[in-house]
């Protein structure tokens, strides 16, 4: 089952399937929709994010200012949540990645996008970008523009060999739910720090722990039982220090546990 960490109110949130070239790369698309003017949350996930606005405007809230976004931008991993406010009528085509997924798109080590969004016109022709946003635009039905998305896609997706030591990686840290030292997952791993830190950084677009870290977080709000205690589920995520895990989930969520929680 696909989650995202998604908070609406007016918003209209439908999910898609890619085709099966992509599958491999892409965990799913999704239209996005607002008839009026709102402000919502994400948390964070664990594959990097296309967005396409092919109509109205959507910007993101840091520090109480309105950034705008790209109409077309590439936005990399992060490890707090972010808020976004939408114009009325705005509409936005989402493509998430798969971990590791969207270094067969793009050529740069992917850590550098960490916690930032950019256009993508930083990896290809204004041009030819402009082409598929006019398509967007014209489009009548969410079908037609998942199609136009996933064309824009297979004619950059690149063979690449996957990265067995990544994806070795990203499987241990999912069994251990993220909870798991890093002293630990290089042993299992038989190899050093170094090397995996590189390639891990550049494919999935954050170092191993940090990684593993956000994992934590999506389990630790996934599995959350109300008849059990807010303790009982800081021990359950690896935290020994209650103050340590209110801290943490205030950091990845906006909220602490008992305020997030409460309004599920």
């Amino acid at each position: 089952m696909v989650h995202f960490f998604v908070f609406w109110i007016l918003m209209s949130f439908i999910i898609y399937t890619p085709c099966n070239i992509l599958q491999s790369c892409v965990k799913a698309f999704a239209i996005s929709e607002s008839a009026e003017e709102q402000i919502y949350k994400v948390l964070p996930g664990t594959g990097l994010v296309i967005g396409f606005q092919y109509k109205g405007q959507l910007s993101r809230i840091e520090n109480e200012k309105l950034k705008p976004l790209n109409s077309a931008g590439l936005t990399g991993l992060h490890d707090s949540f972010h808020v976004f406010k939408n114009a009325a009528g705005t509409g936005t085509v989402l493509v998430y990645f798969k971990e590791a997924g969207a270094a067969q798109f793009f050529n740069m080590p992917l850590h550098e996008l960490f916690k930032e969004s950019i256009s993508l016109e930083n990896f290809m022709l204004r041009s030819e970008l402009l082409i598929v946003e006019e398509k967007l635009c014209e489009s009548k039905t969410n079908e037609k523009r998942i199609k136009i998305i996933e064309q824009f896609l297979i004619t950059r997706m690149q063979l690449k060999e996957p990265d067995n030591l990544v994806l070795a990686a990203l499987s241990l840290i999912h069994k251990t739910r993220g909870i798991i030292r890093m002293q630990e997952l290089l042993k299992q791993l038989n190899t050093s720090q170094s090397p995996l830190e590189k390639r891990f950084r550049r494919v999935v677009g954050t170092s191993p722990k940090k990684f593993a870290s956000i994992v934590r977080f999506k389990h630790t709000i996934q599995n959350y039982n109300p008849q059990n205690s807010l303790t009982a589920l800081g021990y359950e995520s690896g935290f020994y220090d209650q103050a340590h895990f209110i801290k943490e989930f205030k950091n990845f969520t906006g909220e602490t546990p008992e305020t997030f929680f409460t309004q599920q």
